[in-house]
């Protein structure tokens, strides 16, 4: 199963994203998507879509989208949310719901900052973000991510860069 994964995108959409995502099966959006649903309607053109609600997402999304996804995709627990910190710092709230549910997954937004490392205090849980494919906030290159999970296994995670911020 392939995925892209993107997040931050504030409401700009920038037209290579269908190019990197085209081969995925689904696509997760790890929050702040925008003002309109103009950006959700176009990832679901390119493949189902997953999304979390972000701080600067209005209210009508905060009914449609979940603060917290929690899924299982080829044997692999995943839970999204927006804001969640980075190992070993998470947030309290995140902290508690990575000890509860045990993921093998943990990925967040937020940062703008892309990241992907193992938690080794947290049996190697694999954190990622894939930064922000936006042109709000402090980060100087857009960017998303694309991996495959197969077999109870994340493989072949690739960072993608849009460019320029701005």
């Amino acid at each position: 199963m392939k995925i892209g994964l993107i997040s931050d995108t504030h409401s700009f959409w920038d037209d290579n994203i269908p190019k990197y995502f085209k081969d995925c099966d689904e696509i997760w959006h790890a929050g702040d998507i925008g003002e309109t649903g103009e950006i959700i309607e176009k990832l679901e053109q390119v493949a189902p879509t997953l999304a979390v609600f972000g701080n600067i997402d209005t209210p009508e999304f905060q009914n449609i989208y979940p603060e917290d996804l929690f899924i299982e995709r080829e044997g692999v627990k995943i839970f999204m949310t927006h804001i969640g910190g980075k190992p070993p710092s998470y947030n309290p709230r995140v902290r508690k719901l990575i000890e509860s549910e045990k993921p093998n997954v943990f990925i967040c937004g937020h940062s703008h900052i892309l990241r992907a490392m193992p938690d080794k205090k947290r049996n190697n849980l694999l954190y990622l973000n894939p930064g922000a494919a936006g042109n709000q906030g402090f980060h100087k290159i857009r960017t998303m991510m694309r991996f495959e999970i197969n077999n109870g296994r994340v493989e072949n995670l690739e960072v993608i860069e849009l460019g320029k911020r701005g």
